[in-house]
């Protein structure tokens, strides 16, 4: 197999703790604001809402537009059904952007400075270029380029997503490594030739579970710094 120059980050939940991080932001809002609801709910039902949108832009049923504008219009119909009609436009816009404040997980920094010793780094992810810059500059993510899906006018897991990352880095997809805590994610990626490495994360969801793969990829680990470790060995 061909040398692995590059590495692919899915990174809501593989790299960053979404979950925590928005009740953690969303608990704070409301303690500002003497608002309360199931914070925890809001944010699960929020990020339930993420693949169904996507979907129907994926089938030709609603036109492609930005993630963050995407999570702004589901954002409005949860808050209604957690009893926040209080809210005004600028209380949505300021939640909106609290995906940009997410958090890495624990190994996440640690694990990207090392990878990216001997190769190049990146994040794929259905995130907007200025929503994962953000990010990375908030939580000190040393990404050699942020590759948005919003660059190809699409989201994973449409192959523009995956064979467009290649193209742009000048790389053959089996030079290119998917790195994911998601399975789809992989399987997208491992059907156009690229290589594939689970990360597992037990807590994304916020209860612990068994995050065992399902499948056999070319890498499964435990975290970001013992995937530096297996490809360094």
């Amino acid at each position: 197999m061909s040398e692995i120059k590059a590495l692919l980050f899915d990174v809501f939940g593989t790299v960053v703790d979404w979950r925590g991080s928005l009740i953690r932001e969303l608990t704070a809002f409301g303690k500002a604001r003497d608002v309360t609801t199931d914070w925890a709910g809001l944010a699960d039902a929020w990020r339930a809402a993420y693949q169904p949108s996507m979907r129907r832009v994926l089938e030709g049923q609603a036109p492609w537009c930005k993630l963050e504008v995407m999570q702004r219009r589901s954002l409005e119909e949860i808050c209604l059904s957690h009893g926040l009609s209080s809210l005004s436009s600028a209380d949505l816009d300021e939640i909106n952007r609290f995906w940009r404040r997410c958090r890495p997980w624990p190994d996440s920094v640690r694990g990207l400075k090392r990878l990216k010793d001997k190769r190049v780094v990146a994040a794929l992810s259905n995130g907007d270029v200025a929503l994962l810059v953000e990010m990375a500059r908030r939580g000190g993510l040393a990404w050699d380029t942020v590759l948005s899906t919003e660059l190809f006018r699409s989201f994973k897991p449409h192959p523009s997503t995956y064979l467009g990352a290649c193209d742009l880095l000048g790389l053959q997809p089996d030079e290119v490594m998917m790195c994911a805590a998601h399975e789809m994610d992989l399987a997208a990626a491992r059907q156009l030739g690229l290589r594939t490495a689970y990360i597992a994360r037990p807590r994304e969801y916020g209860a612990l579970i068994d995050a065992r793969p399902t499948q056999a990829w070319d890498y499964s680990v435990e975290s970001l710094v013992e995937l530096a470790e297996r490809l360094e060995s």
